[in-house]
C-alpha cells in the first residue's frame, strides 16, 4: 500500500495545483453553487468520460484525464460546500480555499486507506470503465438523496458519496498513468 499512497499523493498534487491556479484566475466564484449544481457538473464530466470510453471518434481534443481531475476537484468543492454552506458571494481567499481543499483530500485519503485495508486493493484489478460506472452510480445516488432533501433511511450521506467519487477518480488516474508510463 505504500505505492498506492505515493501514487494517490501524486494525483492529488496535480489536482490541487489546478485548483490553486483556478482560484488565482477566478477566485471562489464556485462558492455560490448549490450542491445539485456541483453534482450536475460532476455528472457531465462522468458522462463525457463514458462517451470517450465508448466512442471511437472525438471531436474535442481533451481526454479522460482532465475529466477525472475535474471530478476530483468538483467533488472536493462539494465537500467544502457541505461543510461551509453555500455563499451568496465569493468569500474565500485562495489560501483559505486551498487549506480546506487539503483538509478534505486528507480525510478522503484516510477513507481510501481504511477501505484499501479492508478490501485488499481490489480496485487494482478493476477496469477504468468500471470505475467510471461506479462514479456514475454514486452520482445517481447523490441526485436521489438531493431530491429527498438530504434524508436517507439507511444509506450513507452525500459526503461519503463525494469522497468515494474522489477515490474512484484517483484510482482511474493511477491506472491511466500506469498505462501511459507516467
Amino acid at each position: 500500500m505504500p505505492e498506492t499512497s505515493q501514487q494517490y499523493d501524486e494525483v492529488i498534487k496535480t489536482c490541487r495545483e489546478l485548483f490553486k491556479n483556478k482560484m488565482q484566475d477566478y477566485g471562489s466564484a464556485w462558492r455560490i453553487l448549490r450542491l445539485p449544481s456541483l453534482t450536475d457538473q460532476i455528472y457531465i464530466k462522468a458522462q463525457r468520460i463514458r462517451g470517450l470510453q465508448e466512442n471511437e471518434v472525438r471531436k474535442v481534443d481533451e481526454g479522460e484525464r482532465s475529466e477525472f481531475i475535474g471530478i476530483i476537484n468538483y467533488s472536493i468543492m462539494a465537500l467544502i460546500q457541505l461543510q461551509k454552506g453555500v455563499a451568496d458571494q465569493p468569500d474565500l481567499d485562495p489560501d483559505a480555499a486551498v487549506e480546506l481543499y487539503d483538509q478534505h483530500t486528507a480525510d478522503t485519503k484516510q477513507l481510501m486507506e481504511n477501505k484499501n485495508h479492508d478490501y485488499g486493493e481490489a480496485w487494482r484489478d478493476m477496469r477504468v470503465s468500471s470505475l467510471t460506472d461506479l462514479i456514475l452510480q454514486k452520482l445517481l445516488r447523490v441526485k436521489q438523496i438531493e431530491d429527498n432533501k438530504g434524508k436517507t433511511l439507511v444509506s450513507e450521506g452525500i459526503d461519503a458519496n463525494y469522497q468515494d467519487m474522489v477515490n474512484y477518480a484517483v484510482f482511474a488516474l493511477i491506472h491511466l498513468n500506469e498505462k501511459s508510463g507516467s
